[in-house]
């Protein structure tokens, strides 16, 4: 018996368990791993520290600074802070005398100024004269008088040292006899060596003496020339002040000293007036580049702890502590928010659209269900070595307390189409007709006490599944159908069985 029901086309794909979202961490920051963690396995909350670095020179870093900000600020605080009547004052007097030396410099001097110049002049040359003086009577020949004593001394020097070291040498050959013992001989010995020492030192005495009077002293000349020179070196001095002095101030002169007075003015300005918009505004600029400095360096220190930036499962651990953090150092997925990655033949995409129910079963729990949906389907085909061409099909995977893991094969059966409240009729009760593209059924009719009379009825088909046919025309609710060849009729309706929902990939037509 034809009869109403609900019917649903599936198709069948294979894939595996992946996560919605995974983290390679990388520090943005480079340095020294000073504390790890997690290990792998390890289940964390969004938040939750999993790494630091070293931080020694980035809180100095920072700590610097934050010095150089308070500086500028202090700055700006001192720019803004109107100038002390001390500092007013000392500036007025910088002005003053930058005026005074500027008129004086125009008057040109005074007749005391040049009188007092000349005075340097005239007792520098008395200077020479008394240093030359000096040095003349050191280099002038010696007295004949004292030249004659000289001479004279030395040749008695000389005779005494002469009989002094005759007698020493006797002594040190005498050999002890009755009137002179060994020890009387030695106490002599020293005697008389030591008058042999001082009449050699007399002698040299002498000699200087003379070679003075003759040559005059070495050290004594030479200082006295020191002198000349220095005196001579002074009156040029001198002189040189005394002729600038009577030529007057040099436009160069002038020109400085007009400009050292306007120098001292506009210091004096600035300080009656204050800061200038420029200046305040250059001191602000620079706060807000210490400041810039100082959030740049708490960045910085920030980024040497690496946070979970989700909940999840650490899944690899790639430093350990003391190591330098490059690359990616801990990896992280969502065990939260997982999905199921279908590879689907190309053939069998039109079939499939966002939105469309499955049944998701895992290879390691294959007889629990799991309820899913298509979520997405990759815009591009996956290319591997295979002439096969196929697209990336994303199911939801429903909660559930399977402890899932990721990379699982999941089986999935889709519904890509289902009709409720249609005419259906089992499979086996429908002749098909490949040839000429027909499909036809034998009808039965009674009537009443009358014999049962078949005819073969055309009818047209919609979707079918493995067990049930949809019946488009040709048929209505209630008619009964032969199925293949045998009697009595089987009668199917509500209450008599419900069309599966099973079939292989492709089955709906």
């Amino acid at each position: 018996t034809a009869f109403i029901g609900d019917l649903s086309a599936a198709a069948t794909a294979s894939g595996e368990v992946v996560t919605q979202r995974d983290a390679r961490i990388t520090p943005l920051a480079s340095g020294t791993v000073a504390h790890v963690y997690v290990a792998v396995g390890d289940q964390v909350e969004a938040g939750d520290v999993l790494l630091e670095l070293e931080t020694a020179d980035l809180q100095r870093a920072l700590a610097s600074a934050q010095q150089s900000l308070l500086i500028q600020e202090n700055n700006l605080a001192k720019l803004l802070e109107p100038a002390a009547a001390a500092d007013i004052a000392a500036a007025e007097a910088s002005v003053a005398n930058a005026q005074a030396t500027l008129a004086s410099l125009q008057a040109g001097p005074t007749p005391e100024e040049i009188a007092g110049v000349e005075a340097d002049v005239r007792a520098a040359n008395a200077d020479i004269a008394a240093a030359n003086a000096r040095l003349n009577n050191l280099t002038s020949a010696p007295d004949p008088d004292a030249l004659y004593a000289a001479q004279l001394e030395l040749e008695l020097a000389q005779t005494a040292a002469t009989q002094a070291a005759e007698q020493h040498s006797t002594i040190l050959v005498t050999e002890p006899n009755d009137f002179l013992s060994e020890d009387d001989l030695a106490e002599i010995e020293v005697s008389l060596r030591t008058q042999a020492v001082q009449a050699n030192a007399q002698l040299a005495a002498a000699q200087e003496a003379l070679d003075q009077l003759q040559n005059g002293d070495a050290n004594s000349i030479a200082s006295a020339q020191a002198s000349v020179a220095a005196a001579v070196a002074q009156r040029d001095l001198a002189q040189l002040q005394l002729d600038q002095l009577l030529a007057g101030a040099s436009a160069a002169q002038i020109a400085a000293a007009e400009s050292n007075v306007a120098q001292a003015q506009a210091n004096l300005d600035a300080l009656q007036r204050g800061p200038t918009d420029a200046q305040i505004v250059a001191a602000e600029v620079a706060i807000e580049q210490a400041r810039v400095s100082v959030q740049r360096a708490e960045i910085n220190l920030e980024r040497a702890t690496l946070t979970a930036p989700f909940a999840g499962t650490v899944t690899a651990v790639h430093v350990n502590e003391g190591e330098i953090a490059s690359g990616i150092v801990i990896e992280l997925v969502d065990t939260h928010n997982l999905e199921v990655i279908l590879s689907v033949d190309e053939v069998d995409l039109a079939d499939l659209s966002v939105g469309q129910p499955a049944a998701i079963t895992l290879e390691t729990w294959p007889d629990d269900e799991l309820d899913g949906r298509i979520t997405a389907i990759a815009p591009a085909a996956t290319s591997d070595n295979s002439a096969l061409v196929t697209y990336d099909v994303y199911l939801s995977l429903g909660e559930t307390d399977l402890p899932v893991l990721v990379g699982m094969t999941a089986n999935a059966d889709i519904t890509t189409r289902r009709s409720e409240d249609v005419l259906l009729l089992p499979n086996a009760a429908i002749n098909v007709d490949r040839s000429a593209g027909t499909y036809s059924v034998h009808k039965v009719t009674r009537n009443g006490d009358q014999p049962i009379s078949i005819s073969e009825t055309t009818i047209t088909i919609g979707l079918r599944d493995g067990q049930y046919t949809q019946i488009t025309s040709g048929l209505q609710a209630g008619d009964e159908v032969m199925v293949g060849d045998v009697l009595p009729v089987f009668t199917f309706g509500p209450g008599n069985g419900d069309p599966g929902n099973g079939g292989p990939f492709g089955g709906g037509q």
